[in-house]
């Protein structure tokens, strides 16, 4: 298939036709922090296929400049999703510790330059001197520091003389940019951490607005491809390279719409939550959307690489709707998946007439799929059919097997009812029917008419099987996080019955007739004790549930233009405050949202100005939580909302608890700081208190402790949780990674 010649590969095009590059180098950088999704699927199939079209190379880089929360299991994991999509990069994977050494030299040449400085102020402090999108910044006093002071003190650093916090290198910039990101952005952090790979030979560690253009410029990147988020950091991302006088050819940065999809979250932290807290069964769940979990599902690369070129490449964010690619995984599953039959509520069935047993041929796709290939079914006396498909009073409407209505048994003969069995609750557990000698199928001459054909399986015969139906993991169009979890995301059947062939071939993907596209389990699965996930239904049944008032369907036809799933074109006045929200550093769902919901966008900007907070927090809170509570009818004080951003800012409440401190002020009608006092809802932010809580912990687990130094690394995600737990889930989650790392190891 021809690709469609997006804005990304006229780019590319362009610059090759120019003479700007020889060859074009791409990359994909991800930080080796958790297991890659769906949403990585559209960079990776982006930046290999680029490369791989144009003649030019991939690289594969690890931008690993947070000891904290790498590892190299996820490393693993990683380069395994991409061979899995079919991807291969160019030489060794490569990873950004391997120029930590290079990545010091050239902060060093900024402090030379007089373009870097060693600052001192505390984190409050910064936060505080940044300024807001209305008012600028103040530079900090120590940005007069002479260039041999900040030498000095940037190598002192490095040797590890200061404890975490106690300096930052920065940049020396524009105080009072409109972009935030350019008011003298930290270059360097002091972490005290074992890294992975460089274990404690580093103190300090390059912040990822620094490390990822020189990375790129190291490796010989030229078209550094990145999702809209980091649009914002483009400005910085010249910035270094200018700054450091590092000529062309050198990499730029082009930016495209990430993927979002309805149903889903695209979150590695909210997603390593579900983990730590056992609310899935790992990464790769198979109800996870992370490449790992559809991997075991069994859904195909070319299923997902196929729904990426669907979607293609744009410039504005949009939801996908999950639909699509369902409809995708089922497109590419319909030829390639055999027919086969399978009984998930058996009914025991005597056929009375019948005598012996009887081999019968039957094809494994239907005609129009064009492929050959058929199994053998054996039938006897006794068969099963499900119980849904028989009913002594059926309703209107309904075709297959009645008191006074025969059935076809797929492949097979017509059936026609004589007699039904029932229990001591009155519940039918067996039917008697008789079945016409001159039906079978393909050779049918009885005349009998009947509306549909049922599965059934041969008593003799059949095999006990497991099936896992998977259901979305979220049951909330856009989901926020666990509080949106499906309950019935998973459902097991355990005595489903299947027919032999199934587990005597070794292919692995089946269509089950009128249920859905099954896998043979990768793990769980063997012959003995045969496990199936369902991959996906036959159809979405999900458009069901989904029933719309005419108020909703009015809003959906006022907020779209026609084309599924994209939102009608914004307005001048509408466009202009779209990306004033955006210079704010808001996201561009959230802009979105602002910019056509003027009671929203207002009392964003009202809130804003009571105090100088992070504009993030307080459009997360505005654009969730007040949203929620005006859809309701409810009414919220802007300066409650700026006092809760600001507890959160401080760290005195976490973004968690703070859910709970808007829903007492909705309840109690009081100030957010009354209601944390009251509750007793602070953050336990006090180092030894939570080493405290860490020592009992590990005491308590000390087989798990023994486990994780002997290296099973991923039992770290349960101290946490146990930690969390032990606190009430009012501990630092920050602190409590920093000092668990330190007491594991």
């Amino acid at each position: 298939m021809e690709k469609k010649q997006d804005f990304l590969r006229k780019i590319v095009q362009e610059d090759l036709k120019s003479g700007k590059y020889k060859e074009v180098v791409t990359r994909f950088p991800p930080e080796p922090n958790g297991y890659l999704h769906i949403g990585h699927a559209k960079s990776i199939a982006i930046n290999f296929g680029i490369a791989k079209e144009f003649g030019g190379k991939c690289n594969l880089r690890m931008d690993d400049t947070n000891p904290t929360t790498e590892d190299m299991e996820y490393v693993k994991a990683i380069e395994e999703a991409v061979h899995w999509l079919g991807f291969d990069w160019d030489g060794d994977i490569k990873y950004a510790s391997n120029y930590f050494d290079k990545l010091y030299e050239y902060a060093i040449r900024l402090i030379k330059m007089g373009k870097a400085y060693v600052d001192s102020l505390s984190e409050e402090e910064i936060k505080e001197y940044r300024g807001t999108v209305t008012t600028p910044g103040k530079r900090s006093k120590y940005a007069n520091r002479t260039i041999q002071e900040n030498l000095e003190l940037f190598e002192r650093m490095k040797n590890g003389e200061f404890k975490d916090g106690e300096h930052v290198l920065r940049a020396k910039i524009d105080m009072s940019s409109p972009n935030m990101k350019m008011r003298d952005p930290l270059l360097y952090r002091i972490r005290h951490a074992t890294h992975y790979r460089t274990g404690n030979k580093w103190a300090i560690y390059p912040m990822y607005d620094f490390a990822h253009p020189l990375s790129d410029y190291i490796e010989g990147v030229t078209h550094s491809f990145c999702t809209l988020e980091f649009e914002n950091n483009k400005e910085l991302y010249d910035w270094i390279l200018d700054a450091l006088n590092l000529k062309e050819p050198r990499p730029h940065q082009y930016e495209f719409a990430r993927l979002n999809m309805s149903y889903t979250v695209m979150s590695k932290r909210k997603l390593l939550e579900l983990v730590n807290k056992k609310l899935v069964s790992g990464w790769d769940d198979p109800r996870m959307p992370t490449l790992a979990g559809l991997k075991r599902r069994g859904v195909t690369p070319q299923a997902i690489l196929n729904f990426c070129e669907q979607i293609g490449v744009a410039k504005a964010n949009s939801v996908v709707d999950v639909a699509q690619f369902e409809f995708a995984i089922r497109d590419d599953l319909n030829a390639k998946a055999p027919r086969v039959m399978c009984v998930k509520e058996p009914l025991e069935v005597e056929i009375v007439n019948f005598e012996g047993s009887e081999q019968l041929e039957a094809p494994l796709f239907p005609s129009d799929i064009g492929k050959a290939g058929s199994r053998k079914l054996s039938i006897s006396k006794t068969i099963y059919i499900e119980k849904e498909d028989f009913s002594l009073n059926p309703p209107k409407g309904y075709y297959r097997l009645t008191p006074n209505q025969p059935v076809r048994l797929k492949h097979a003969y017509i059936i026609e009812f004589v007699e039904a069995i029932k229990d001591e609750n009155g519940e039918v557990v067996k039917i008697k029917v008789k079945y016409y000698p001159n039906s079978k199928s393909g050779q049918d001459t009885s005349g009998i008419k009947t509306k549909s054909a049922i599965q059934w399986v041969d008593s003799k015969t059949a095999l006990k099987a497991e099936l896992r139906i998977y259901d979305r993991l979220f049951q909330v169009e856009m989901p926020k996080g666990i509080e949106d979890l499906n309950p019935n995301s998973l459902k097991i059947v355990k005595d489903a019955l299947i027919e032999p062939w199934i587990v005597e071939t070794n292919v692995e993907r089946f269509q089950f007739e009128r249920i859905g596209y099954f896998f043979k389990e990768p793990i769980d699965y063997s012959k003995e004790h045969p496990v199936f996930n369902q991959i996906v239904p036959l159809k979405d049944s999900w458009s069901k549930k989904k029933s719309k008032t005419p108020q909703t369907k009015q809003k959906e036809q006022k907020m779209h233009d026609g084309r599924s799933g994209e939102l009608a074109k914004l307005s001048k006045e509408q466009e202009a405050a779209f990306q004033s929200f955006l210079e704010l550093g808001l996201s561009k769902q959230i802009a979105n949202i602002f910019a056509r919901e003027e009671k929203l966008a207002s009392f964003f900007k009202d809130a804003l100005s009571l105090y100088e907070i992070g504009a993030i927090t307080i459009a997360n809170l505005v654009a969730n939580e007040v949203n929620k509570a005006f859809k309701e009818g409810k009414e919220i004080k802007t300066k409650d909302i700026a006092t809760l951003a600001q507890l959160i800012d401080k760290e005195i409440i976490s973004s968690k608890i703070a859910k709970d401190v808007f829903n007492l002020m909705l309840k109690e009608n009081k100030d957010p700081q009354s209601i944390v006092k009251e509750h007793n809802l602070e953050q336990i932010s006090d180092p030894n208190q939570i080493q405290a809580l860490i020592d009992e912990v590990i005491e308590k687990n000390k087989t798990q402790f023994e486990a994780y130094k002997s290296g099973n690394k991923k039992l770290f995600g349960f101290f946490v949780g146990q930690v969390l737990k032990a606190s009430g889930g009012k501990a630092n989650p920050r602190l409590v990674n920093e000092l668990l790392q330190k007491s594991l190891n």
